[in-house]
């Protein structure tokens, strides 16, 4: 599916001239083949549909919507379509080996290796490295020419500052913890779009929820699209805008920022790394770091200021070290595991960390099959090295070449994941500290 001429630029233009000529098919089909090129899979599956109702005999635009449905996961749409176009006189290559990605999933590798030969045979720039191999075939090393310009998503950007912000991210573009987002959806989002349901029952739009889990999992981002969610102010707090060496400014700095976001409400307030404001007061030895847990609990309370319409987020790698009044009902009193992301999650976020960079139809399935216990930052990681990879090789031969199932394959080999540690500790909470039960998400994680 991969031209020269793709690229993020394009779609504005190509968008405007399909709006202006909506019946010009070559041009539709080349502004499906552009979106799918650069991983807009959703926009893509439309665009071929819509031209399909236009032209419905064409076999080009029929083998880019099944190879759609496949990369979104709606494998039994694509292999209803797959099965027609391998049922023609001439069946395209491409239906061929779409076929046998789709056979191979299934567990019938045998035919799967017939499908795919077929299609190498009718043309082999449809060789894949990566399928080869699984299937035992020997592969033809074919390259394909494809523009430079690896663009670097943010997705997994965790800056902070004190800058109140609007983010432009929402739900859509966080890949998996659903569990996650619908426990805040009923905390935070439902009773901002439903004030008099909730009114009704005397509940306040506002309070605090507590996400923990390993390093890298999202915890931040699932923060910041929370806002952008909720289209509210966001307020991203790290210890170092809270902390200072003179004796009452830490409690200062933190009165000043619940100031400014009760100001620009609603507003989601966020601290990550919340451990190191919350610690146990009984593991400190200075009365210092008491009178900051102290401060911190007061303005949770809203003692002497309203917290309605303040959303109030905090992340934590160790939440046992948490002072325990900050569980309490009206501060963090919803606590949340976000764990590393499941298969269909791996697959979601894949498809979002190389939207916009040059792929050749890469096989997101089996490659969250190879990743189980990945972070979102492990998964960040594997695909930098695979685009390093890909630019050692372009500056030698001087000719950039897209990302393939192949090159995760091989950095897979270098990039391991990283919560190992992170559970080893996990496990020996939910086993013998587990009181009142505020670990048995981690149990239940382990038993899967």
């Amino acid at each position: 599916m991969f031209r020269m001429s793709y690229s993020e630029e394009s779609l504005d233009g190509l968008k405007q001239a399909v709006n202006l000529s909506p019946d010009n098919i070559p041009l539709g089909k080349h502004y499906a083949d552009t979106l799918f090129a650069l991983g807009h899979f959703d926009g893509a599956e439309r665009e071929y549909g819509r031209c399909l109702k236009l032209s419905p005999e064409d076999v080009d635009l029929k083998c880019g919507l099944a190879a759609s449905f496949y990369q979104l996961g709606k494998y039994s749409q694509s292999l209803v379509l797959v099965e027609a176009l391998i049922s023609l006189a001439s069946p395209p290559a491409r239906a061929l080996i779409l076929h046998s990605r789709l056979l191979l999933n299934d567990g019938d590798s045998k035919t799967a290796k017939e499908q795919y030969s077929r299609a190498v045979e009718l043309d082999s720039r449809l060789v894949d490295v990566s399928l080869s191999e699984r299937l035992s075939v020997d592969p033809i090393n074919v390259k394909e020419r494809v523009p430079a310009g690896f663009s670097e998503d943010s997705y997994f950007d965790e800056d902070l500052d004190l800058e109140i912000e609007k983010p432009a991210v929402g739900f859509e573009n966080v890949g998996g913890m659903e569990s996650v987002k619908e426990q805040i959806r009923m905390k935070i989002i439902h009773p901002l779009k439903n004030p008099a349901i909730y009114e009704a029952y005397g509940k306040k739009v506002g309070g605090g929820i507590l996400l923990y889990g390993p390093p890298g999992c999202g915890k931040t981002h699932i923060a910041r699209a929370t806002a952008g969610e909720i289209k509210s102010a966001f307020i991203s707090v790290g210890i170092n805008e809270v902390l200072d060496m003179w004796l009452g400014s830490s409690e200062k700095n933190l009165h000043e920022i619940f100031e400014s976001a009760r100001a620009h409400t609603p507003a989601v307030l966020f601290f990550d790394e919340v451990d190191a404001l919350a610690a146990s007061r009984a593991d400190l030895k200075t009365s210092s770091g008491k009178q900051v847990i102290n401060q911190f609990l007061a303005e949770l309370d809203g003692v002497e200021t309203s917290n309605e319409g303040i959303l109030i987020l905090a992340a934590t790698n160790a939440p046992w070290h948490l002072d325990s009044a900050f569980r309490r009902p009206g501060r963090f009193d919803r606590v949340i595991f976000v764990p590393p992301p499941d298969q269909a999650g791996r697959v979601e976020i894949l498809r979002i960390l190389t939207r916009g960079k040059p792929v050749k139809e890469i096989d997101f399935v089996h490659l969250a099959k190879k990743t189980d216990k990945f972070s979102g930052a492990d998964l960040k990681n594997l695909v930098d090295v695979a685009i390093e990879g890909k630019l050692e090789q372009a500056l030698k031969s001087g000719v950039p070449e897209p990302l393939t199932t192949k090159d995760l394959e091989k950095a897979l080999k270098i990039v391991k994941p990283s919560t190992a540690e992170w559970f080893a500790t996990a496990r020996n909470y939910a086993l013998y500290s587990n009181q009142g039960g505020v670990y048995d998400e981690i149990l239940k994680y382990f038993k899967k």
